[in-house]
């Protein structure tokens, strides 16, 4: 959970002098203000990857959460970058079309800038990022912890007639033809609450165990293989593991049972490559009705403890 912004205490009234009293000092019954209440504010979001390492804030380094950040601090008058927390940690390269955050600031500052806090962010923000709305966020919400999954698609050309170069940066060039029906044979071994450990580079105090929701391939109009991947949540290179791997089955390299043995094995195989992550977008965060989001939220925390990933990579 992010930290909430909240301003120093003060005092109400001006300070009242006398016998033995220092200017600034509270006469007895005098009201001590209390800070302002918080807003949380939900912010729906695309960005072309390409330019950010990745999402999560870095000294020195470009990132989306660090550009998103700083352009709202300058928008809402902020004395410092609010924290925001984020549905999906996109890896470096990899763009979203559909991310969620939030944030809390100070209700004074969201009464004062609401109006036109999007227009004047979008216009603060580069061309790669473009904030679809910002608004006051239902209570419960939590970005990260109430969505219910995420969905990613991954785009992959492997003939020349289906080589857009005006694509070339959301797009897999591969070199051998693949046989998507081969690559949803073996994805459908992988659906459903398994432990992803042969996928995920783990983290201390995390778990490696998802729900996989989805995993299917087609051929668009143009003959571009795109894959819908979703799931409740990712660990950590989770999804172009997947991808990887279902790349050597499609291409030939590994038969389709492979997937199933490896995912069984629960440890990392060197014959897994990890994807490039250009042509891996976040799409969609789906979320209860409000009545259900902070229920949402704390079977989440429950059933995985805090350190749950969100992560894309």
């Amino acid at each position: 959970m992010t930290a909430r912004t909240r301003p120093d205490r003060t005092t109400n009234g001006k300070p009242q002098g006398g016998p033995g009293l220092s200017p600034g000092a509270v006469q007895a019954g005098e009201d001590i203000g209390e800070p302002p209440r918080s807003a949380r504010l939900r912010l729906d979001l695309g960005y072309d990857g390409a330019g950010f390492h990745g999402w999560a804030a870095q000294p020195g380094t470009r990132t989306v959460q660090g550009v998103l950040s700083g352009a709202l601090a300058v928008v809402l008058r902020l004395a410092e970058p609010p924290a925001l927390t984020v549905a999906g940690r996109t890896d470096a390269g990899v763009h979203a079309r559909g991310q969620v955050a939030h944030l809390d600031i100070p209700e004074p500052a969201w009464a004062a800038a609401g109006p036109t806090a999007l227009s004047r962010l979008n216009r603060v923000l580069p061309a790669d990022i473009r904030v679809g709305a910002i608004q006051l966020a239902s209570p419960g919400f939590d970005a990260r912890f109430s969505a219910l999954w995420r969905q990613y698609s991954y785009r992959i050309c492997d003939a020349a007639a289906c080589a857009d170069p005006l694509r070339r940066h959301d797009t897999l060039w591969h070199r051998r033809p693949v046989d998507h029906a081969l690559m949803n044979q073996a994805a459908a071994s992988c659906l459903g609450e398994h432990d992803f450990a042969a996928f995920c580079r783990r983290r201390p105090g995390g778990t490696t165990v998802r729900e996989l929701l989805t995993l299917h391939w087609h051929r668009d109009e143009i003959g571009v293989v795109v894959g819908t991947v979703a799931a409740d949540a990712f660990c950590h290179n989770m999804v172009r593991s997947l991808v990887g791997a279902l790349l050597a089955v499609g291409d030939g390299r590994k038969p389709a049972a492979w997937l199933a043995a490896v995912l069984a094995a629960a440890v990392r195989d060197p014959a897994v490559t990890v994807a490039p992550p250009h042509p891996l977008c976040l799409e969609h965060v789906e979320y209860p009705p409000g009545g259900e989001l902070e229920a949402r939220a704390r079977l989440t925390r429950r059933v995985r403890g805090a350190n749950i990933g969100s992560g894309s990579g």
